[in-house]
């Protein structure tokens, strides 16, 4: 098989130093997922488990195999995002640490297991299903984007589902979803432990979430520091530039 496809492109991952596989059309990955990436806290050694619920092209498993020995499972339901994720893992040598599932988040752990993880990543779709018949999206953005397949209490539950007590479930979303998202983690057993809002730059309202939480834990919430992306220049802020960049920015 062909490593390009398309109108697919090879993009680096510069902190890490990996090569990831992108479309525009299809898929590309942003940000949030860069921060989610960084933001959870990760199992280090190698008999640690972890699982990426959402996985598009493969972005934050690539991104967590530069942070941990730990194996990772990725878990996503788009058969062509799939693919671009696993040819993404075979040409940065990395497919006996990563494995690519092509299916559903919903009931997932009946297939790999329930209680067994130690964390479980998810930059799951952000918006009602309804709004992606407003959008001239193309199909995989439209179900990468919006609740059409899978919604944020299912999300929340899966994850639960698949980790053991103690285990750490992190997720991006968007700030106006924060009420629901701790309301679901609750109702699944997920007890919300760290908060972090990532604004575009000072004086503006913060237009993502950052949010993890234990598997049965006790109630002790932290807020971060805010997470500023641009400064009054319109740059990357230091902080930003060393999560996309590392040493060489």
């Amino acid at each position: 098989m062909d490593l390009l496809q398309g109108d697919e492109r090879l993009d680096y991952l510069l902190a890490e130093d990996l090569r990831i596989i992108q479309s525009p059309s299809v898929f590309s990955f942003s940000l949030d997922a860069v921060l989610l990436a960084r933001f959870a806290h990760v199992p280090t050694r190698a008999s640690g488990k972890i699982v990426d619920l959402c996985a598009g092209n493969g972005v934050i498993p690539l991104f967590l195999s530069a942070r941990s020995n730990a194996g990772i499972t990725a878990i996503e339901l788009q058969e062509r995002l799939a693919g671009m994720a696993e040819r993404s893992i075979a040409y940065n040598g990395l497919t006996e640490r990563i494995q690519v599932i092509n299916g559903d988040v919903i009931g997932i752990a009946e297939q790999i297991g329930y209680e067994k993880y130690d964390l479980v990543t998810c930059n799951p779709p952000y918006f009602p299903a309804y709004e992606a018949t407003e959008k001239n999206l193309q199909e995989h953005i439209a179900i990468a984007r919006h609740e059409i397949h899978l919604t944020l209490d299912e999300a929340i539950q899966s994850a639960s589902e698949l980790l053991k007590q103690g285990g750490k479930a992190a997720f991006v979303h968007r700030p106006g979803r924060l009420l629901d998202i701790v309301t679901a983690m609750r109702a699944n057993r997920l007890e919300p432990k760290r908060i972090r809002f990532v604004y575009p730059k000072a004086g503006k309202e913060a237009n993502t979430l950052l949010i993890e939480g234990t598997k049965d834990g006790k109630p002790d919430l932290k807020i971060l520091p805010p997470l500023y992306v641009y400064d009054e220049h319109g740059n990357y802020t230091d902080e930003v530039r060393a999560l996309l960049y590392g040493d060489k920015a």
